[in-house]
């Protein structure tokens, strides 16, 4: 059995690092507080990313708030996914009470209240920073992926993206997108034909009819301008502290389509904008994604390809991206390998599903001879979870049972007047919250097919008078008779016609009484 002086030193020796590091626990053996086994965060391993999970009720959203604590304290900003809307209390002082006393003291560290420095953002008609992207910014590809295009859709899509940039329709909003849809299956058909090859008006009804479910998930309130430009996220206050930007997004449990899109519209703009950085001292922004499930539940093979491509890619760009979810099976595996520390709070044993799902959660740490993992993950208390990080060479540390530090703002929500006041003071709100609606696609098409309505309509109105015209012209020529159509005229000629008659009959012997008899003998 491991004593106390050799867990200790196996602790000591796999959390001691050289570069900028944190305290964020110690090491706990048969179920005591081990003061002297100080377990450590390296910065330099924050940008290879991290799990937090754990049952409800465990400390997950508290270890959460610690960790951007220790961020913030160290100028590095970060990006909080607030699902629930506990998490908003970090930005003021916490209040001591008896169980922060004695878990302060295990832990030989003093409890200092902190209020933290925060950006209140909102996807939504929420209170804080309104954020935003252009379909444009999007492109052709990504937003393929979104909704779930074949390739002939994408491919379709493609070329509408073609023909507005050859055409400058800027693409700024859904009302954009779905009036280059329509115009490319009816009255644009023929003019894109010619240009860009042939259009099926099935693959515009399909990509309109997604689009449409998507606009049905609020997605109006993200597509537009003006965009939020992700250098935002990464600003240091005054005094020197990260800012924590907390995304209130407390309706997107009901609309999961919209968060994966932001999400993964978030992640390809950081990526995209980001300078290459290699392997820096501590990162330069550290995302935190509560209920990470949300970003999974409905992602396409397609969706989940290009997320697993953002995450393996993104941390050369000095950004590091940690889910916090209550099973870790949430995540797909070919994420969760990417995932360098792997924070893990109590789980739950209430079916046999539950003990499977415990087991995978078991084997996936390192092994380790002070603990039966398996077992001791139904037992941890609130606030201790199972911890093991990439150390700065890569290597994984000693799994450890840690008691984890509590945060030192409020452990609890802010009141609606003191989020106004945080709001009010906020100089991103005054830059984003006007709501613009510049002139671009849907407004250029509807003119364009306005006066062509216009024309059509003046062109069948021309034919019209000119076949009123026609019909004047020949029902004139009914109505004026000629000289011999005269009644007159034509009884004039059958009375003369009569005498001449008479006449030739009587010069012929033959007379009136003859003609009479010679029909009666018959």
């Amino acid at each position: 059995m491991a004593t106390t002086e050799q867990f200790i030193e196996t602790i000591n020796q796999g959390y001691s690092f050289k570069g900028e590091h944190v305290k964020i626990g110690v090491g706990m053996l048969n179920g005591q507080a081990v003061s002297d086994a100080a377990v450590y965060l390296p910065f330099k391993t924050m940008n290879r990313h991290g799990l937090i999970a754990g049952a409800t009720g465990t400390g997950k959203t508290k270890t959460l708030q610690m960790l951007t604590e220790c961020l913030s304290d160290n100028s590095i900003p970060s990006l909080v996914m607030d699902i629930k809307g506990d998490f908003s209390g970090i930005a003021q002082a916490g209040s001591i009470n008896n169980k922060i006393t004695e878990r302060y003291a295990l832990l030989k560290e003093t409890y200092n209240p902190t209020a933290f420095p925060v950006e209140f953002l909102t996807l939504s008609d929420e209170k804080g920073v309104r954020l935003r992207a252009t379909v444009s910014e999007f492109g052709p590809i990504l937003l393929s992926k979104i909704l779930g295009l074949n390739d002939i859709q994408g491919g379709l899509l493609a070329i509408l993206f073609k023909y507005c940039d050859d055409n400058k329709l800027p693409l700024l909003d859904l009302k954009d997108l779905i009036k280059i849809l329509q115009y490319a299956g009816d009255e644009g058909k023929e003019e894109l034909e010619k240009s860009y090859g042939k259009i099926s008006t099935t693959s515009t009804g399909t990509i309109l009819r997604k689009v449409i479910e998507l606009q049905q998930q609020g997605a109006d309130l993200f597509f537009g301008e003006k965009s939020f430009e992700v250098d935002d996220l990464m600003r240091i206050n005054n005094e020197g502290k990260g800012i924590v930007n907390i995304l209130r997004v407390t309706d997107m449990q009901n609309r999961p389509k919209l968060f994966s899109t932001f999400m993964l519209q978030l992640l390809a703009e950081l990526y995209a904008t980001s300078p290459e950085e290699g392997d820096l001292d501590k990162p330069k922004l550290v995302l935190f994604i509560d209920e990470a499930h949300l970003l999974f539940q409905e992602a396409s093979s397609a969706l989940m390809q290009q997320i697993e491509t953002v995450i393996k890619l993104i941390r050369s760009k000095g950004i590091g991206i940690f889910f916090c979810t209550q099973n870790p099976q949430d995540i797909p595996a070919s994420v969760l390998a990417q995932l360098g520390l792997k924070v893990q709070h109590a789980l739950r044993a209430f079916t046999a599903a539950d003990r499977k799902v415990i087991k995978t959660a078991a084997e996936n740490f390192p092994e380790t001879t002070f603990y039966k993992t398996d077992e001791l993950l139904t037992q941890l208390g609130i606030g201790e979870a199972f911890v093991t990080l990439l150390n700065e060479k890569g290597i994984p540390t000693p799994l450890v049972h840690t008691l984890l530090c509590s945060p030192r703002s409020r452990m609890d929500v802010l009141t609606e007047v003191e989020i106004n006041n945080l709001i009010a003071q906020s100089k991103l709100v005054t830059k984003y919250n006007e709501t613009v609606d510049n002139y671009s696609a849907y407004e250029i098409l509807t003119e364009k097919l306005n006066h062509a309505a216009e024309r059509e309509k003046e062109r069948i109105e021309q034919e019209q008078k000119q076949k009123e015209q026609e019909n004047t012209n020949t029902n004139k020529e009914k109505k004026e008779p000629g000289f011999f159509d005269n009644p007159t005229v034509k009884q004039i000629g059958r009375t003369a016609a009569n005498v001449i008659t008479r006449s030739l009959l009587g010069v012929l012997g033959i007379s009136s009484y003859t003609k009479k008899k010679r029909k009666s003998l018959w």
